[in-house]
């Protein structure tokens, strides 16, 4: 099933698939981006689902909400708009979306519009400015910011890593590819700077030591 746009929508098969690290992962748990680059945090198995995800009339209703982030990805969707889309309170949408697919909403748009921005740079000759802008960022210091925090690359450094990849002909179907590849963002792009600073004033530290 496809979106209005021709991307996939996904239901128990992405939820299955939520584990995922940053763009897939290797047999020990090690996140590896595109290009080949191991992340250095291991895969956090993905949430179980809790029993609001079992009611089938709630999850209708958020599929619905999904299923349009899917379609528009570009545009804003505060979750007061998402929770008008699927028919339910603002507090009970954002609880029950996170209980269903493992991460909060804004969370799960924002990995929609870095897939997007990965296949435009890797297929496209659009600059990274058009591509910020197409892909729905309003600053383009905000997208490299984002950007680089979460993949550990420039775009022009991703960009140029892709497109010097051997291509192979899919031997798995487009569509199962992309979400096995999701972004999993288990933790916030702030609360994942914060850890990377604190990480690197650490190392400083050691390296100033006198023995």
């Amino acid at each position: 099933m496809k979106a209005a746009d021709g991307s996939p929508v996904w239901g128990d098969v992405e939820t299955a698939l939520a584990g995922s690290a940053l763009f897939g992962h290797d047999g020990d748990g090690g996140g590896r981006l595109p290009g080949g680059t191991m992340t250095d945090e291991k895969v956090k198995p993905a949430k179980t689902p809790k029993a609001i995800s079992t009611d089938p009339a709630l999850l209708r209703r958020l599929l619905r909400a999904k299923d349009r982030m899917d379609a528009a990805s570009d545009e804003e969707w505060p979750v007061t708009r998402l929770a008008s889309v699927s028919g339910v309170s603002e507090a009970h949408f954002a609880r029950s979306f996170k209980d269903a697919f493992g991460v909060p909403p804004h969370r799960y748009l924002l990995t929609r519009r870095l897939e997007r921005v990965t296949s435009l740079l890797r297929d496209t000759d659009l600059s990274i400015t058009e591509i910020a802008f197409l892909t729905g960022w309003s600053s383009l210091g905000t997208f490299g910011r984002t950007f680089r925090d979460i993949t550990g690359k420039t775009p022009s450094m991703l960009r140029a890593e892709e497109r010097e990849a051997p291509r192979q002909p899919a031997l798995v179907p487009a569509c199962i590819l992309a979400g096995a590849e999701r972004l999993n963002l288990t933790i916030a792009v702030s609360e994942k700077r914060r850890r990377e600073t604190a990480d690197n004033e650490a190392g400083s530290l050691k390296q100033t030591e006198v023995p």
